[in-house]
């Protein structure tokens, strides 16, 4: 598949949060063509054993790699914290997970060496951030918290920071979250549902601290990495003259009307139902 005349970046997640990283892609990389794959009919992926988070993961990467893409990248941080190895040694193109551009992000960002981050509980049973922040600030303290409710609030809609039960919610986990460390100075979303709820995110932990906190979305923080590696590509042809095409698939279509535009921020042409 070729999308205007250029191979495309594929994108897969566990569901449809990972619309937010197409979105950032389509921001950072506006004429380039994006193949994103949800694995909607075995979402969570949160909640599953990293040996079957792998084999799904793998699938998802086959089905993509089938569509011609030449830069893979893998919008679930459950996915990304158990499988990655595994997807880059079965990967002929390159592959970008979500933890590593994510950690790159907070170093950068924080201040006084306190960062914190939140994620689903698969993904922060995995210690994937805390290895990959230890291994680039060997000095931080890293906080992490499972926030599980932060997804289905994301995917009902009840995202605004005045929003009575995003707010009840916010602070029950960031309380939790700056009691263990009151220093923290940089939060890691580390979801990609989780950027829908960055606005009650931020005043939530300013409300509680006093301060404004550096936020780094791993949705965003991989659209700049998949935008260095894409520039270096010996496969790319060209410059893009038009805006690049999106072509969508699921494994389950309930609801993804409904859902898609509200995490990509634009409607969505439909998606293609398959089965992996």
């Amino acid at each position: 598949m070729a999308l205007n005349g250029r191979r495309p970046i594929g994108v897969f997640d566990s569901g449809i949060g990972g619309l937010t990283v197409v979105r950032a892609l389509r921001a950072r990389l506006p004429g380039e063509g994006i193949v994103y794959l949800g694995d909607t009919a075995r979402v969570p992926y949160g909640s599953k054993s990293p040996r079957t988070v792998e084999r799904y993961s793998i699938a998802c990467q086959r089905f993509l790699l089938d569509r011609g893409v030449d830069l893979v990248l893998i919008a679930c941080n459950t996915a990304s914290a158990n499988a990655l190895d595994a997807l880059r040694a079965a990967s002929p193109v390159p592959v970008i997970g979500a933890v590593e551009p994510g950690a790159d992000s907070a170093v950068a960002a924080s201040r006084g060496g306190h960062i914190g981050v939140i994620g689903t509980l698969g993904t922060v049973r995995s210690g994937a951030y805390e290895r990959a922040l230890a291994a680039r600030a060997p000095g931080a303290t890293i906080t992490a918290l499972a926030c599980p409710l932060f997804v289905p609030l994301a995917d009902e809609g009840w995202v605004d920071a005045d929003d009575a039960v995003a707010r009840a919610v916010a602070v029950r986990y960031l309380r939790t979250l700056f009691e263990r460390d009151p220093a923290i100075d940089t939060l890691v979303l580390g979801c990609t549902h989780y950027p829908l709820l960055r606005g009650v995110i931020a005043a939530t932990a300013r409300e509680l601290t006093g301060r404004d906190l550096a936020i780094v979305d791993s949705a965003s923080a991989m659209a700049e990495a998949a935008a260095a590696v894409r520039a270096a590509l010996p496969t790319r042809v060209g410059e893009a003259t038009a805006p690049g095409a999106l072509a969508c698939f699921a494994t389950d279509t309930s609801r993804l009307d409904e859902l898609a535009p509200r995490f990509l921020g634009e409607p969505v042409g439909g998606f293609e139902l398959v089965d992996l």
